[in-house]
């Protein structure tokens, strides 16, 4: 299973369960995601994203986007792309 790092964890936002990402490559939409820190481990399959409250499919590198996650992350988290 390769892994390639997609960008970082900017803001979480626990009462709606959104994480914040500043992308350092391009993320499509049904693209499978890997959250890893220090305490934050979990995979998940990115069903949507949002840039500037609008719905996306895909973004680009050094893009600000805003996912729905499972479970808390954190500031810096980072955030791989999982391939199987």
């Amino acid at each position: 299973m390769a892994q390639t790092e997609v960008g970082r964890v900017e803001k979480y936002f626990r009462k709606v369960g959104v994480a914040a990402l500043e992308l350092s490559t391009a993320i499509a939409v049904g693209d499978k995601l890997r959250f890893s820190g220090a305490t934050t481990n979990f995979e998940m399959k990115l069903e949507s994203m949002q840039i500037d409250h609008e719905v996306v499919e895909s973004a680009a590198a050094g893009a600000d986007v805003g996912i729905a996650v499972p479970e808390r992350v954190r500031r810096s988290d980072t955030v791989y792309r999982v391939s199987d």
